[in-house]
């Protein structure tokens, strides 16, 4: 199985520092077909699973109720991706 964009294995994000605009990106199986999914803002302080102050629990919030919708289509949204791994 041949993936793309430098990752090792299915399902596993990477990190993309030298892309313009996105900073993670992965590789998953969508409807049968292998897909390139990059997500994230390069560049962002202060996001994380583990906020310490009000306005970083309140940014985490905010995230999560925008893109309720997206992140409920599993695997085959970066907003999914942006939720596990950033958020």
């Amino acid at each position: 199985m041949g993936l793309s964009a430098g990752v090792r294995g299915l399902n596993r994000p990477r990190r993309t520092p030298n892309h313009r605009t996105k900073s993670h990106v992965v590789v998953t199986r969508c409807h049968g077909k292998l897909k390139t999914i990059r997500f994230g803002q390069q560049g962002v302080r202060g996001a994380g699973a583990h906020p310490t102050g009000a306005r970083e629990k309140a940014r985490r919030r905010a995230f999560k109720a925008r893109h309720a919708a997206n992140i409920r289509k599993g695997p085959c949204s970066a907003a999914y991706w942006a939720n596990k791994v950033k958020w």
